[in-house]
C-alpha cells in the first residue's frame, strides 16, 4: 500500500431522518491504588466527597445514552460488489454500520476477564498457569459474539487509556501507523503481577457473502512473579451475510500459546461452524510439554465456557462419542446431498447453536462468560464492561490527553444517537488527517509516535511496537491536535 492511499469509514454527506460493572468472577484486592485525577477535583461532589461507590469501587454506567441506530434501511452491496477478494483498505462504509467505539477501545475488551491473568499469576505450577492463560486467550475474543458493528478506525496518534482499580489493571493504547493501520497496546497489573502488550494490524477481506478479519500481530503476556512470557495470535473472525440475510459471526483457526521459559505449548483449534452448525463456536485443544507429550485437554465454546480434563478421560469419552456418531452417518450424508444443491446466491443460513457444552465427567471449569445486560441488543450487543469504555466522567477531560478516544466528536455523536453530527464530524476528522499528512509531506517531516516505538518482540524476535513508558506521568504538552 503506498502513501497516497487513504482509509475511510463514513460516507461523505451521509444524511439520515432517524438521527436522534460489576463482575462476579473476580474479587481481587488491589494494593497500588491509582487516582485518574491527582487533584481529586474531577470526581468530587459539592461537599468535596466522592460520588457514591459500591463495595469501594467506582460505579460505571449500565446503559448507553441512546439506543442502537437501525441498519435495515442500508445496503452495502453497491459498496462491496467490486471488492470480492480484496483487502478493504479504501472502502467507504456508511456510518450506520459502525458501533460507537474506536478499534482501540475494542482491543481494550481483551481485559474484561483479566481475573484469569491474576489467577494464573497465583498458580504455583506451570500447567495450572497455562490453563488460566489459555482461558484468558479464549475469553479475550468472547465479547465479539453477535457484535456485527464495525468499530471506528483510529486516527493516527489517537490513544485510549483505562484504569480499573476494581479489576486490578491499567491500560494504554495508541494508533502508531495509518498505512498500514497498526494499533499498539500495553497493560500492567496494579499489584505488579503481570504485563500484557502487543500490536494488532487486522487484515479485512470481502468474500462475496462475508467479511473476514485476520488479526495479524503478536500478543504477549508476562507473569512477572514467575519470570514467564506467553505469546500467541488471535483466531480469524468472519462476519457472514453482509449483503443479505441475518448477520452472524464465527471465529476459526489455530491459536498456539507458547510458554517461552518452560517450552510448554497450548494448541487451541477454533472450529468453523461446519455442516448444520454442529461445530459452531466450538474450541478444542490441548496443553503439551516441550517434548510434545499431552498434559491436559481443553474443550468448550468461545461464546460460553471452557473446560479441561486429563487426556485419558478425554480420549475415552471421545471413543464413546464416535460410536454414537456412526449411527447417525446416513442422515448426515442425506443432508450433505441436499445442501450441495442450494444456490450460491442466497444468504448463508444462520446455524442453530447446539445445546450448551456437554461436560465430560471429571472436567474442571476454566472460564465462563459474563452475562450480558438485558438491554444489550439495543446497545450494539455490548457487554457490561464494553458499555463503560466510552464513558466520560465529569472533569475527566482535564486529565486525559487530547488524543483520547473519549474525546472524538464523531464517536460521541453516534453514542448520543445523533447520526448526522457523527457523519459530519467523521468527514471533518478524516479531512483534517489528510491535510496534516500533506503538510508533513511538504515539510518532509516524519510522523513521531508518542507512547510506543518500533522494535523486536523480546521473546519472539519478530517486529513489534514496544511501550516507551511515562504515559501515566501525564505530561501531555506535546500531544498532537487530531480532533
Amino acid at each position: 500500500m503506498n502513501g497516497e492511499e487513504e482509509f475511510f469509514d463514513a460516507v461523505t454527506g451521509f444524511d439520515s431522518d432517524n438521527s436522534s460493572g460489576e463482575f462476579s468472577e473476580t474479587n481481587q484486592k488491589v494494593t497500588g491504588k491509582i487516582d485518574l485525577d491527582p487533584s481529586n477535583s474531577t470526581r468530587t461532589g459539592k461537599s468535596g466527597e466522592r460520588p457514591p461507590r459500591e463495595n469501594g469501587v467506582q460505579k460505571h454506567r449500565t446503559a448507553l445514552p441512546a439506543p442502537m441506530f437501525t441498519r435495515s434501511d442500508f445496503s452495502v452491496w453497491s459498496i462491496l460488489k467490486k471488492c470480492i477478494g480484496l483487502e478493504l483498505s479504501k472502502i467507504t462504509m456508511p456510518i450506520a454500520f459502525n458501533e460507537p467505539l474506536s478499534f482501540l477501545q475494542r482491543i481494550t475488551e481483551y481485559m474484561e476477564h483479566v481475573y484469569l491473568i491474576h489467577k494464573a499469576s497465583r498458580q504455583p505450577q506451570p500447567l495450572e498457569r497455562m490453563q488460566a492463560v489459555a482461558a484468558f486467550a479464549v475469553s479475550a475474543v468472547a465479547s465479539q459474539w453477535e457484535r456485527t458493528g464495525k468499530p471506528f478506525n483510529p486516527l493516527l496518534g489517537e490513544t485510549y487509556e483505562l484504569i480499573r482499580e476494581d479489576l486490578g489493571f491499567r491500560f494504554i493504547s495508541e494508533q502508531v501507523s495509518h498505512h498500514p493501520p497498526v494499533s499498539a497496546f500495553y497493560s500492567e497489573g496494579l499489584s505488579q503481577d503481570f504485563v500484557f502488550h502487543g500490536s494488532i494490524y487486522p487484515k479485512l477481506k470481502f468474500w462475496g457473502k462475508s467479511v473476514e478479519a485476520e488479526p495479524r500481530g503478536t500478543i504477549t503476556l508476562e507473569l512477572l512473579r514467575h519470570d514467564e512470557a506467553y505469546t500467541w495470535t488471535n483466531p480469524t473472525c468472519c462476519v457472514h451475510n453482509v449483503i443479505i440475510g441475518k448477520l452472524w459471526i464465527e471465529q476459526y483457526g489455530t491459536v498456539e500459546i507458547l510458554n517461552h521459559r518452560t517450552g510448554d505449548k497450548c494448541v487451541l483449534n477454533f472450529r468453523p461452524c461446519g455442516l448444520f452448525g454442529k461445530e459452531l463456536h466450538r474450541v478444542e485443544g490441548h496443553i503439551q510439554d516441550k517434548n510434545k507429550k499431552k498434559l491436559f485437554m481443553i474443550y468448550g465454546k468461545w461464546t460460553e465456557c471452557l473446560w479441561g480434563i486429563d487426556p485419558s478421560s478425554y480420549e475415552s469419552f471421545k471413543k464413546q462419542e464416535r460410536r454414537g456418531d456412526h449411527q447417525r452417518k446416513a442422515k448426515l450424508d442425506d443432508g450433505l446431498e441436499k445442501a450441495n444443491e442450494v444456490s450460491g446466491d442466497v444468504a448463508d443460513d444462520v446455524p442453530v447453536a447446539q445445546e450448551t457444552v456437554q461436560v465430560i465427567p471429571g472436567s474442571k471449569l476454566l472460564w465462563r462468560i459474563n452475562s450480558r445486560p438485558p438491554n444489550s441488543a439495543q446497545m450494539y450487543n455490548f457487554t457490561s464492561f464494553t458499555v463503560s469504555l466510552n464513558e466520560l466522567e465529569s472533569g475527566m477531560e482535564k486529565t486525559l490527553p487530547p488524543t483520547d478516544c473519549r474525546l472524538r466528536p464523531d464517536i460521541r455523536g453516534m453514542e448520543n444517537g445523533n447520526m448526522d453530527l457523527a457523519s459530519q464530524e467523521k468527514e471533518r476528522l478524516e479531512e483534517k488527517q489528510r491535510e496534516a499528512r500533506r503538510e508533513r509531506a511538504k515539510e518532509e517531516a516524519e510522523w513521531r509516535t508518542r507512547w510506543f516505538y518500533p522494535g523486536d518482540n523480546p521473546h519472539t524476535g519478530t517486529p513489534d511496537w514496544l511501550y516507551a513508558g511515562d504515559y501515566f506521568e501525564r505530561n501531555f504538552s506535546d500531544c498532537p491536535d487530531i480532533y
